[in-house]
């Protein structure tokens, strides 16, 4: 990042020009945002505009303004294909501040020079791990913007950087995130692995009632950018909807998700939360997950403990 883009009145320009950048059409590769986050994954994939929990150091960083005062969590994702593959997750997050680290595994994702089999995909067993560091300034009343310095590990470390915004009015909100904005690539067994910018846009509409439900989130998620899989090409569209309800005691989740280009795969996803402490200042919640449908590279389960006060 140049000294420029540090300055408070550039950065706006910064994040115009990163988002610019992600928007043009060309293909990405790899790393697909549903990796990480139950409650993401149990609403398929619409996220970019709810987040509002530790994870949106991965979904969307202006999104940790949203959320709790405090806000930890441990998850564990068992993708179904390849068998031998697990997701690892653990974040912190404050309204300003949040710190991360994921570790996914390679066979998880296209190799530039493989066909993208799931053989192919089983003989890659290394790990990319993740390190983030999470910040995000308000804007007046409506608009937070927010940035995630990484450090990515697969054999080499480089730096790298996403960056979101999150504007609110009234129960509506809109969310954008650019991802990989530094295009990190990295030297593996089965060739070079390069993660190219994705960007993706969100909506949703959050409410609260006094009856049997206490809160509804409803959410429509679109990618920006063509991303290259290792099933294939990309552009996904996701929708989903989260429930709390029976006085703030459970959650429960739902949603869709399809590609809009090529082969047209669609996936399934269904979640809960059991809540074992509510009120007061302490949150203590059990997050679980389990997506199916005819896309192979999105099946699978997770489960996640979260900390909230």
């Amino acid at each position: 990042m140049s000294k420029t883009c540090l300055s408070r009145a550039p950065f706006y320009s910064c994040f115009l020009l990163a988002f610019a950048l992600a928007s043009a059409p060309r293909p990405a590769s790899a790393q697909s945002f549903e990796l990480v986050g139950v409650r993401a994954q149990g609403m398929g994939g619409a996220y970019v505009a709810v987040a509002d929990d530790a994870t949106a150091t991965w979904w969307n960083p202006a999104g940790l303004a949203t959320g709790a005062y405090f806000s930890a969590l441990v998850e564990y994702d068992r993708p179904r294909t390849p068998q031998d593959a697990s997701i690892k997750g653990l974040a912190i997050g404050f309204p300003s501040l949040g710190l991360s680290y994921y570790r996914l595994p390679i066979n998880q994702m296209r190799v530039a020079g493989s066909t993208g089999t799931d053989a192919e995909s089983r003989e890659e067993q290394g790990d990319l791990s993740v390190y983030g560091v999470t910040v995000g300034k308000s804007l007046g009343d409506r608009l937070v913007v927010g940035s995630t310095l990484k450090l990515v590990r697969a054999g080499q470390t480089h730096g790298d950087l996403d960056m979101g915004a999150m504007a609110r009015f009234g129960a509506g909100r809109i969310g954008l995130v650019v991802k990989n904005i530094r295009k990190p690539s990295f030297d593996t067994v089965s060739g070079p692995l390069e993660l190219k910018r994705l960007a993706r846009a969100g909506a949703a509409l959050i409410g609260t009632t006094n009856g049997l439900v206490n809160q509804i989130a409803l959410a429509i998620d679109a990618d920006l950018t063509r991303v290259v899989t290792r099933v294939g090409d990309e552009r996904r569209v996701a929708a989903g909807v989260d429930v709390v309800a029976w006085n703030k005691k459970i959650g429960l989740r739902g949603g869709a998700g399809t590609n809009t280009i090529g082969e047209r795969l669609t996936s399934y996803s269904g979640g809960a939360t059991i809540i074992l402490v509510a009120g007061g200042y302490l949150g203590t919640y059990v997050d679980a997950q389990i997506t199916g449908g005819s896309d192979a590279a999105r099946r699978g389960w997770g489960i996640g403990l979260r900390l909230t006060f």
